[in-house]
């Protein structure tokens, strides 16, 4: 009786392995976001022909923390700006920095500045630059997956026009 005790203990283990491991690689695989800063992925976005996605955020602001929890998380917005955009994250607070546009450069303040045409907007503010078409339009304030899908679409379909 004790060796098919031990047999069933032993079958009972191999049975729990197998079904983890094939449980593991039947999940598919998530997409990850790659963020640039600013002098790689504006760089990258026009030799690719890709719509630049400027994430404004600042440490301290707790709706820009929620965005990246919720939202730039969600598997369908990761598709998405990993297929038409390049996402950069840009903090206007950070001293030090230089921002090349161009063949000028500027400083967190003053790329801040000519994003927001000189309005403020507060934080998190998404900005989304077409440089074939030389335009831009930005979306202030945290967008929950479902609307920020939304404003991607929207932002698609503005490029192909």
């Amino acid at each position: 009786m004790r060796k098919f005790a031990k047999f069933g203990i032993v079958l009972i283990a191999v049975l729990f392995v197998s079904t983890a491991f094939s449980f593991k690689q039947t999940q598919p695989e998530k997409s990850v976001l790659k963020w640039y800063d600013w002098n790689e992925g504006y760089p990258k976005a026009i030799k690719e022909g890709k719509i630049v996605l400027v994430d404004a955020y600042t440490d301290w602001c707790g709706w820009c923390k929620r965005m990246d929890r919720d939202t730039y998380s969600n598997q369908e917005v990761i598709e998405k700006i990993n297929k038409h955009f390049i996402p950069i994250k840009f903090n206007p607070e950070i001293k030090g920095v230089r921002y090349n546009l161009s063949d000028t450069t500027f400083s967190p303040e003053e790329l801040y500045y000519l994003l927001t045409n000189g309005n403020s907007t507060g934080f998190p503010t998404t900005y989304f630059i077409f440089p074939k078409k030389m335009s831009l339009f930005y979306e202030p304030g945290y967008k929950d997956a479902t609307s920020f899908l939304a404003i991607l679409n929207g932002a698609v379909a503005e490029s192909e026009k």
